[in-house]
């Protein structure tokens, strides 16, 4: 686990300025933010708000995914390959590489089916409530249904944009805003998502496909 002054260290310029508080979820991951009481509730639910995106920045030195995305750490995520059969299933039912949805997953919430963001999107492929109702997901915690309401998703994006990146662009921003640019919004925050997605899918499709 890594020290409070380390994880510090990796927060940006700006939330080191802020008072920061530390606390630890249900699974020993550690928990960075400005507002104590949001962290600690959270924790007590099991629950991982990841606001500083702490995790992506903790890269293999030396190493990168093939699109040139520094390599995350992936040996933290001790359940890496757990959900694979979901993955598989909802590849199956949607015609997408079941290698892309787990990179979004990863991506997404680090394969926590408990991640909550400040947005309020949640679970492993995190949902926000809205769109989880729309598609028909009953419970974002629950890691199946998660795969299959967030796969289905991302597929609709995918058929109506017509390539991964600007799915998963619409995945991450929303559809309004890749029609509005008319392709991936010029946002940081969305570049750097898709990028990161498309690394790991090509890194799972080339080294570890996700198995039936």
């Amino acid at each position: 686990m890594l020290p409070l002054l380390l994880l510090l260290a990796k927060a940006p310029p700006d939330a080191r300025a802020a008072d920061i508080y530390l606390s630890y979820s249900a699974d020993g991951t550690p928990l960075l933010t400005n507002s104590p009481t949001q962290n600690l509730d959270a924790a007590s639910r099991g629950e991982v708000y990841d606001d500083l995106d702490v995790w992506w920045r903790d890269t293999v030195p030396g190493r990168y995914l093939p699109n040139g995305v520094p390599m995350p750490n992936l040996n933290r995520i001790a359940n890496l390959d757990d959900y694979d059969s979901g993955f598989s299933n909802a590849g199956r039912q949607t015609g997408l590489p079941p290698e892309l949805i787990k990179a979004v997953a990863v991506a997404e919430s680090r394969m926590n089916p408990r991640a909550v963001s400040s947005a309020g999107a949640r679970g492993l492929m995190q949902m926000i409530p809205s769109t989880a109702k729309q598609m028909g997901v009953s419970d974002t915690f629950d890691p199946w249904q998660s795969i299959t309401g967030g796969s289905a998703y991302l597929a609709a994006q995918v058929k109506k944009f017509g390539s991964y990146e600007l799915g998963l662009a619409a995945y991450n921003a929303g559809p309004g805003a890749v029609t509005r640019y008319g392709g991936i919004p010029p946002y940081a925050e969305t570049e750097t998502y898709v990028a990161r997605v498309i690394g790991l899918y090509q890194l799972f499709r080339d080294t570890r496909p996700v198995s039936p």
